[in-house]
């Protein structure tokens, strides 16, 4: 039988756009799992170390300027390190207990159905000349509840667009875009900021044994930063998005509707009451003269700022209990703990990956590898003259190449932060703003990248309303957004930094 053109590949077909997303797909999915990866590394560390103290590399520290061997890892002095020190290397791994603190209060406002209530109400009666701004906006703010923000906003995404005689197709793409590629950037304090947090304190001792980055290290540039992408997208989607021909939901599409009870909206009065009012309580043991919270030190020592991460998990907590007994989802007071075991179950996978990234990091101290990568590398942007701004952009660059593989920030921020932070710092960038350029990263591709399943979750969603719906549909349609949202926030950053203002409460102005 002859054959036609029409016979070849559908990969040739492909836009070049999708097929690179494909490439990317299959090289990322061929790294082995987070867990796995970590041992990995420590295993060519071992080496590494081996070979660089065998050839007696060192550096001179530059807190004591003392000359500094690289130790060799598969010494037996190395090896007596690792297993001596693994237990306390887990148990003082600095996001370890603080996002299980948050994680606990985060659980009850979750599992109780506060947050879910709570994004629908703040969009329920927006009309559909600020609905995309209202939905980009609420992705920011969701991600209080994690990665179960994807499972309540984007499909709700969808079904207020509906509502408002937009196609929902659009309102699916705009919610999982803004929570995707706006992930790191929310108005509200955030389980991931007490891990990223945790991460940079420990790689900022490298330099500086008692540096401490608190959860709000970065909270003014979130809050800026989560305006300016909520405004990002609905200029994209307004104006680009908008005119594409492929957005029609399908004329059988099954639609849910928007369904708020009179109860859910009472629970949820209750709860805010409750919220505001330990609000007001915290302000009193903080702003005045000799308040306890106040402290007489300086400010990121202050025992309000050291103790953020159990008034967020307290301010969360409070809310889902008041909430979940007006709205029957708690019924007696046993229900709180089961309700909070709940959420550290929902955090194993996370807790058994800071094991292995608890392992690493204590091996990469000890050997002096991350010191001596650190220095030498500030050494040669310093000999080449390199302002500023240029090494945060090669920075950046590099940390968007790696985020494409390894969608996991924390993952992420483990491996890049020990080198990263350190080698600014010495250039006297503190660890906070390393932090914030590494939110633009780890943020701006994770919207286009299959290798995310959260993309795959998305695309379900999507495809409710449209069968036909592909990942190439979606990838092209996240592109021009995610594109424009690490654009324009990386020109807020250099903004924000030039004009030297602080990234958060407790953090050096540059």
């Amino acid at each position: 039988m002859a054959t036609t053109t029409t016979d070849k590949p559908t990969q040739e077909r492909l836009p070049a756009v999708i097929r690179f997303l494909n490439v990317i797909e299959t090289v990322g999915n061929r790294l082995p799992h987070p867990f796995w990866l970590f041992w990995i590394l420590a295993g060519i560390l071992a080496v590494l170390s081996l070979i660089l103290s065998a050839m007696g590399v060192g550096v001179n520290d530059p807190g004591t300027g003392e000359w500094t061997p690289v130790n060799n890892l598969l010494s037996g002095e190395g090896i007596a390190m690792a297993v001596s020190t693994s237990l306390d290397a887990y148990q003082s791994f600095p996001p370890l207990i603080t996002i299980m603190v948050v994680i606990m209060g985060v659980a009850l406002a979750e599992r109780t159905g506060l947050l879910s209530t709570a994004m629908k109400v703040s969009i329920a009666k927006v009309p559909a000349s600020l609905i995309v701004f209202t939905v980009a906006f609420m992705g920011t703010v969701s991600h209080v509840a994690s990665a179960a923000a994807y499972v309540i906003l984007v499909p709700l995404g969808g079904m207020v667009f509906k509502a408002v005689g937009r196609s929902p197709v659009l309102g699916v793409i705009v919610a999982y875009t803004s929570i995707a590629s706006g992930y790191d950037a929310s108005p509200i304090p955030t389980p991931n900021d007490a891990i990223f947090a945790g991460i940079t304190s420990a790689a900022a001792n490298i330099i500086d044994p008692n540096y401490i980055v608190t959860p709000i290290g970065n909270w003014y540039f979130n809050i800026a930063s989560s305006i300016l992408l909520a405004i990002v997208i609905t200029i994209v989607t307004e104006l680009v998005l908008m005119k594409r021909q492929n957005l029609e939901a399908d004329e059988d599409a099954e639609h849910e509707d928007l369904v708020i009870t009179d109860k859910e909206r009472s629970a949820l009065r209750y709860a805010m009451f409750a919220v505001i009012a330990m609000l007001i309580f915290v302000v009193i043991l903080v702003v005045p003269d000799n308040a306890p919270l106040r402290g007489d030190g300086p400010i990121g020592e202050s025992p309000f700022l050291t103790g953020i991460a159990f008034i967020i998990a307290m301010l969360f907590g409070v809310g889902g209990i008041v909430y979940g007994f007006r709205e029957g989802t708690i019924e007696r007071f046993a229900d709180v703990p089961k309700l909070m075991s709940q959420g550290i179950v929902s955090m194993a996978p996370v807790l058994v990956l800071f094991f292995a990234i608890a392992q690493f990091l204590e091996y990469f101290a000890w050997t002096n590898i991350g010191m001596l990568v650190s220095v030498s590398t500030s050494e040669l942007f310093t000999g080449l003259g390199l302002p500023t701004w240029v090494v945060f952009i090669l920075v950046l660059l590099v940390l968007s190449v790696v985020n494409v593989l390894i969608t996991s920030g924390s993952a992420m921020w483990a491996i890049m932060a020990p080198v990263i932070v350190p080698m600014l710092m010495l250039l006297e960038v503190p660890p906070e703003t390393s932090q914030a350029i590494f939110r633009i990263a780890d943020s701006g591709s994770t919207a286009i990248t299959p290798m995310s399943p959260y993309f795959i979750l998305a695309l379900g969603f999507m495809q409710r309303y449209q069968k036909s719906a592909g990942i190439g549909t979606l990838a092209s349609h996240t592109l021009p957004l995610a594109v424009c949202m690490t654009i324009m926030w990386s020109l807020l950053f250099f903004l924000w930094w030039g004009l030297g203002i602080p990234l958060g409460p407790d953090a050096p102005v540059r």
